[in-house]
C-alpha cells in the first residue's frame, strides 16, 4: 500500500504542484521521493512508500538499468510475480513484485501485461523510446486511482483525490477530477512538449471471466461440473489459495475480525496458512464496538476457537461522532451506508497502527457482493435477476465497500487485503449456476456456509450467523449505530434547512437530515465534486428509506425469533 501521483505537461512551477502529493503522505509513511523525468522538465513523479516488500529496493519510480526508457510507478500488489518471472526466465533486479510490470510490458505490450497479474494496484507506466504513458487499475479497484485531465493535455494523477483537486492550470481553473474506472487501462500518446493525447480506454477484464494468469497458476486442477461436493471442494481449494498467495510480505500480519461469517472465514483460513507457513509470531485479531455489540462477543467466540492473539476496541458514540469529518475527508465520498460503516473501521485502523507492529491487515469485504449476502437478496424476484445484482454490486465496488476499506485503512497507514475479492475465486463462483448462489431456507450465502460446514474452521454458530452490517453489529441491537448517528444530527441540520436542499444540493439530494449533514460536511473538503459519488448505496427490490439491515423486515423478524 502505498500512494502514486505523476504530472504530465504541467504549466505552473512544479514545486509548487508537488505540495499536493503531500496530501497523500499517510498512504506511505516509510518513504518519499520526488523525481523528474529526463528531457521533460514538466513531468515528474510523486511517491509514497509502504515498506512492504523488499525494503532495500523498494523505492519508485522503478527503474531498470536493462529499460531506461522505463518509469513505474504502482500501488498494489503481483501475488504472482515469482511465477512469472520463473516460467518466463526474466532476470530480476530487485525483489519488488512489480518489477514484473516491466519484464512483461517489455515482452508483449500493455494488453498482455495486464491481464497477466494476479494481485491488486493501479499503475503509472512511462515509456519514453515509445512515447507512451499507461495507466491502469485492477479488476475491482481494490487500488484507487484518480486522475484529472484538461483539453491542452496536461495530466495529473494520484492514489486519492485530495491530490489532485488544488491543482493548477492555466486553461482549467476548476480542474475535473474523476476516478478511474477498475478493470480498464488506458494509453496515451506523450508530446515532445511533455502534454499527452488519450488513445484508447480499454477494459481488460470482465469479473465473471477467468483471468489469463490462470494458465500460468499453480493451484491444484479443479475438478469439473456441478455437483455440490465438486462446487465445494473447488471453493475450498479456490479460498484457500487466495488467501495463501497473500501471506506475501515482510511486515507483520493482522486481521480485522467482526464475528460475521466473512471476516471469521478470512481470520480462520488465515491462521491456518501462517501454521502451515511455520510464521513465527501470532495473529493479532481486532474488533470493533460499543459495550453490549453483537459483534464483539461473536469475534470474541471466533478468536478463541481459532486460538489468534486477539484484541477488542470500545469506543462511545462521542468518539464516533467527533471523527466524523475525518473519516469524510479520508473518504471522498458523502454515501450514507459508507460513512456509517467507516467510523468504526478507521477507530480500529488507528488503534492498531498506534499499539501494534500489524501493518498487512486481512479483511472479508466482496463477499457480500459476490456470495448474495445482503438480506435484500432474499426478495430477488429470481436467481437470474440475483446474479445481475451481483455483478452490478461487484462492478461499484470502487464506490463504496472497497474504497471505505482501502481509505480508512490507509489513512492510518495500513495495507489492506482482500481474499474473497481474488480474481479465480470471484470467476468460479459467478461461473455456477445461478439458482446456486441465491439465498436458501431463509438463509443468505448459503452455499458459502455450507462449503466450510464440516472443516472445523468455526464454530457453528458463527458459521450460520445471520447477516450484520458492519455499522449495527458494532452497537447493541437496543440502540444501532445508525440511530445514535440521526438523533444526533436532528439537532445540527433544522428543518428549514431540509426542506431547501434541492436548491442547493440539486444533483444526489440529500433526502435525510443524516445525508444532508454528510454532505455538508464533504463539500466543505470537496466543493464542487459530488459527482465522484454516481448515486447513494440502497438495498433493491424493496421500499427502503435507509440503507441499514437492521430496518428490514426479515432482520426485525429475525431479531424477535
Amino acid at each position: 500500500m502505498c500512494g502514486i501521483w505523476a504530472l504530465f505537461g504541467s504549466d505552473d512551477c512544479l514545486s509548487v504542484q508537488c505540495l499536493s502529493a503531500m496530501k497523500i503522505a499517510h498512504r506511505g509513511p516509510d518513504a518519499f521521493r520526488f523525481e523528474n523525468v529526463n528531457g521533460y522538465t514538466n513531468c515528474c513523479f510523486g511517491f509514497h512508500r509502504l515498506a512492504v516488500v523488499d525494503p532495500l529496493f523498494g523505492m519508485q519510480p522503478i527503474r531498470l538499468k536493462k529499460y531506461p526508457y522505463l518509469w513505474l510507478c504502482y500501488n498494489g500488489e503481483i501475488y504472482n510475480h515469482q511465477k512469472l518471472q520463473r516460467h518466463f526466465e526474466f532476470e530480476y533486479q530487485t525483489k519488488v513484485d512489480g518489477e514484473i510490470i516491466l519484464h512483461l510490458y517489455d515482452k508483449g505490450g500493455i494488453e498482455q501485461t495486464i491481464c497477466m497479474l494476479d494481485g491488486v494496484f493501479a499503475f503509472i507506466l512511462l515509456d519514453t523510446a515509445n512515447k507512451k504513458v499507461f495507466l491502469g487499475r485492477d479488476t475491482y479497484g481494490v487500488r484507487p486511482l484518480f486522475k484529472a485531465m484538461t483539453e491542452d493535455g496536461f495530466l495529473a494523477v494520484c492514489s486519492e483525490a485530495k491530490g489532485l483537486v488544488n491543482l493548477k492550470h492555466s486553461t482549467a481553473p476548476f480542474l475535473k477530477v474523476e476516478p478511474f474506472l477498475p478493470g480498464h487501462y488506458e494509453v496515451l500518446d506523450l508530446k515532445p512538449n511533455g502534454k499527452v493525447a488519450s488513445v484508447e480506454m480499454v477494459k481488460y477484464h470482465h469479473c465473471r471471466d477467468e483471468p489469463l494468469h490462470a494458465l500460468y497458476d499453480s493451484v491444484e486442477k479443479l475438478f469439473p461440473g456441478f455437483e455440490l461436493e465438486t462446487v465445494k471442494s473447488n471453493l475450498r481449494i479456490l479460498f484457500d489459495n487466495a488467501v495463501k498467495k497473500r501471506l506475501m510480505t515482510d511486515r507483520r500480519i493482522g486481521c480485522l475480525l467482526s464475528g460475521g461469517l466473512d471476516s471469521s472465514l478470512v481470520a480462520a483460513t488465515l491462521l491456518k496458512q501462517l501454521k502451515a507457513a511455520q510464521v513465527q509470531y501470532p495473529l493479532q485479531t481486532f474488533a470493533i464496538g460499543m459495550e453490549d455489540s453483537p459483534d464483539l462477543l461473536a469475534a470474541r467466540k471466533v478468536a478463541n476457537h481459532i486460538g489468534s492473539e486477539h484484541h477488542e476496541v470500545l469506543f462511545n458514540s462521542e468518539e464516533g461522532i467527533q471523527v466524523l469529518d475525518e473519516v469524510i475527508f479520508s473518504l471522498e465520498t458523502y454515501d450514507i451506508t459508507t460513512v456509517r460503516a467507516s467510523v468504526g473501521m478507521y477507530l480500529i485502523s488507528k488503534y492498531i497502527r498506534k499499539n501494534t507492529d500489524s501493518v498487512v491487515i486481512f479483511s472479508g469485504e466482496g463477499s457480500d457482493e459476490l456470495t448474495q449476502g445482503y438480506i435484500y437478496f432474499h426478495k430477488a424476484p429470481s436467481p437470474e435477476k440475483a446474479e445481475e445484482e451481483s455483478e452490478r454490486l461487484l462492478k461499484e465496488l470502487y464506490l463504496f465497500d472497497v474504497l471505505r476499506a482501502d481509505r480508512t485503512t490507509a489513512a492510518h497507514g495500513l495495507e489492506l487485503r482482500v481474499p474473497f475479492l481474488d480474481h479465480r475465486f470471484c470467476s468460479y463462483y459467478l461461473s455456477l449456476p445461478p439458482d446456486m448462489r441465491i439465498p436458501k431456507n431463509g438463509i443468505e450465502k448459503h452455499l458459502l456456509r455450507e462449503t466450510f460446514e464440516d472443516s472445523n474452521l468455526l464454530p457453528k454458530e458463527i458459521l450460520w450467523r445471520p447477516k450484520e452490517a458492519f455499522s449495527d453489529g458494532i452497537t447493541s441491537v437496543k440502540n444501532s449505530w445508525f440511530r445514535i448517528l440521526q438523533e444526533y444530527i436532528e439537532h445540527q441540520v433544522d428543518d428549514a434547512t431540509m426542506a431547501a436542499a434541492a436548491q442547493k444540493f440539486p444533483f444526489n439530494t440529500p433526502k435525510t437530515k443524516e445525508g444532508y449533514y454528510y454532505r455538508q460536511i464533504f463539500e466543505r473538503h470537496y466543493p464542487g465534486r459530488a459527482d465522484w459519488l454516481t448515486h447513494y448505496w440502497m438495498p433493491r427490490w424493496i421500499n427502503a428509506t435507509d440503507p441499514s439491515a437492521r430496518t428490514l423486515t426479515h432482520y426485525k423478524s429475525a431479531a424477535k425469533a
